[in-house]
């Protein structure tokens, strides 16, 4: 266990930054079907801004809190501020000398803060006395890459992604030879799932948890995978592929990603927020006109949509509500 300075979403200090460029975003309808899980007139809210790069959102104590990826920081925010508060620095490079700071972030049941821990490589618990808990470091015997996100599942199993984007750069830190897909078990058994794909990075779970989705950020080939959890070793399926979407005017590849209680997939990717219903087929995009890095669901009923897309803290108000 390592301690961390650790000040609840109240805190006073708040995040201050150079102004951001101004945000245009907007919806892009692309099916009638979206009209049920997006009103006409939904808009899309800037509710903070001036971030190194915004990642991993989760709500929280009836807030949002998200990481600052370069900035080592865990950052909140909650209706009526005005700006983002530091809730946790540093959050993922304990040291300051490993590499950049948290990445996904998740809850678990007893409410505790989950984190991936990209200077640390690993997935660690934070306490309620400001110590970490790591949950898993390794896979036989060799150091993760850099954990990127995270999913829990109702029972407690762990599933997060493993690329390498938490590593130094010109720098031979890799122990694994692979990308890893895989689970820690409440025994604190690391089980690996999948060591094919390249670069797998957001990761969800269907509402009856039968299946995981994974998003895939390969700059070659972004896309979004499916396990069937039920068939353990089971080859993933592509649910649908993103490639065709970028161009200089959508940034970004597949992300971070959620699922809603209808089963409907909504991932980061080229341009935004791509709102997939569970088939795979595409109904529209939040364009926000910048690489989105991740979304979460939040609002005591869960019906509104978190985006932290670089610099920005974004929100829509949707007809859905999350798994």
């Amino acid at each position: 266990m390592k301690s961390a300075v650790f000040l609840s979403l109240a805190a006073i200090t708040a995040f201050a930054a150079e102004p951001a460029p101004k945000f245009q975003g907007s919806i892009e309808r692309l099916d009638p079907a979206l009209d049920a899980l997006l009103a006409p007139d939904a808009k899309i809210e800037v509710l903070a801004s001036g971030f190194n790069w915004s990642e991993g959102p989760v709500w929280k104590d009836g807030g949002i809190v998200f990481s600052d990826v370069p900035e080592n920081t865990v950052f909140g925010w909650k209706e009526g501020e005005k700006a983002a508060s530091v809730v946790l620095k540093p959050s993922g490079s304990l040291n300051g000398k490993e590499g950049q700071g948290s990445n996904g972030l998740s809850v678990d049941a007893q409410g505790r803060l989950v984190l991936c821990q990209h200077g640390e490589r690993r997935v660690a618990r934070l306490e309620k006395d400001g110590s970490f808990t790591s949950l898993a470091d390794r896979f036989e015997a060799k150091r993760f890459n850099s954990p990127n996100d995270l999913v829990i599942t109702k029972s407690g199993i762990v599933y997060f992604t493993d690329p390498p984007y938490g590593l130094k750069k010109g720098t031979n830190q890799a122990e694994l030879d692979f990308h890893g897909i895989f689970s820690v078990h409440t025994s604190g058994k690391v089980s690996l799932l999948d060591k094919t794909v390249r670069f797998p990075n957001g990761i969800a779970l269907s509402p009856d948890e039968k299946t995981l989705y994974v998003a895939v950020s390969d700059p070659q080939d972004t896309r979004v995978i499916a396990y069937d959890l039920a068939t353990p070793g089971a080859a993933s399926r592509v649910v649908f592929n993103a490639q065709s979407l970028k161009s200089p005017q959508r940034k970004g590849g597949c992300d971070g990603m959620k699922v809603d209680a209808q089963g409907n997939i909504w991932t980061t990717g080229p341009g935004g927020v791509l709102i997939l219903d569970k088939n795979g087929k595409h109904l529209g995009t939040i364009l926000t006109g910048q690489a989105t890095a991740n979304c979460a669901w939040g609002g005591e009923d869960r019906s509104t949509l978190y985006i932290t897309a670089d610099m920005f803290l974004l929100r829509v108000k949707t007809k859905t509500r999350g798994s």
